[in-house]
């Protein structure tokens, strides 16, 4: 399928919908990939904390396709901020998946009580240079995180992968990502089967688009400049994730489904200014 891609900060251009590997694993891992690759996903989505880089970069061998064809992001992982320790953990990362470069990197989590991602983001801008990496990036950054790299280091992110669902809508951090010319990346898009997939404003609006509920909840995504990442390892679902930039929502039903969204509505409560990411 024909997905549109978004222009980064610094020029390159990624998908504007991947496929999220989380839980993906294993041979079965790399069939299930490789099917989504067939399907037309190009942007692969992993980390070194899903414990499946291998897996991903052996459904890429196996796909036939030349590696410029995708767009492959992974993410380094707390117990690994040091600089000499990120240093080594994007080459690791990198062996695993049989790549020679990442086409895009995130810090997982900003872990502020540990107070090292500063010195992580100065390893990926590193890499970056000698190039390891096209595009740096962050995931589950707060605005103050943000602006703390972009002061001490004078490198913004290329993007900021955040939990957003239509229980969690996350406008003001979007707008915040927009304004310092961040895209917003989101995981758990569909909410991980929470009530939302039941809500009424959502089930009308697939009714009239005649579209399920997934590809009403991902366009809402799209349409407000966010790069959904699934997962899916049903082909059923791979194939109808994608296929949702034929119908475009209105503007109010857009704030419908942002009306949704809830205080507490995160999935399992992880507040970036707090959470101890497990090593």
């Amino acid at each position: 399928m024909n997905v549109p891609e978004l222009t980064l900060n610094d020029g390159y251009q990624m998908p504007a919908i991947g496929l999220g590997t989380y839980q993906i694993r294993g041979g079965q891992g790399v069939n299930q990939i490789l099917a989504a690759i067939r399907d037309g996903y190009r942007s692969l989505d992993t980390a070194t904390n899903y414990d499946n880089e291998g897996a991903v970069g052996e459904a890429i061998r196996r796909s036939g396709l030349p590696r410029s064809a995708f767009f492959v992001t992974s993410k380094l992982p707390g117990k690994y901020h040091r600089y000499a320790d990120a240093t080594m953990a994007i080459q690791e990362s990198l062996y695993r998946m049989g790549l020679d470069y990442f086409d895009l990197f995130l810090i997982h989590w900003p872990l502020p009580k540990r107070d090292h991602y500063v010195e992580a983001w100065q390893a990926m801008i590193d890499a970056r240079i000698r190039g390891l990496i096209r595009s740096i990036g962050v995931s589950n950054f707060e605005p103050e995180h943000l602006d703390r790299l972009i002061t001490e280091t004078g490198v913004t992110p290329a993007v900021n992968q955040i939990e957003v669902h239509p229980y969690w809508v996350q406008e003001a951090l979007r707008t915040a990502n927009f304004q310092r010319g961040i895209v917003t990346e989101a995981w758990s898009p569909l909410g991980r089967g929470s009530a939302a997939l039941q809500e009424p404003v959502i089930r009308d609006l697939a009714g009239k688009y005649q579209k399920n509920i997934g590809q009403v909840i991902l366009r809402w995504h799209t349409q407000r400049g966010i790069v959904p990442i699934p997962k899916a390892r049903n082909l059923k679902h791979q194939r109808s994730n994608l296929d949702l930039f034929d119908f475009s929502l209105t503007a109010d039903e857009i704030a419908a489904i942002n009306a949704l969204s809830k205080p507490d509505g995160r999935i399992d409560g992880q507040d970036p200014n707090e959470y101890e990411e497990f090593d």
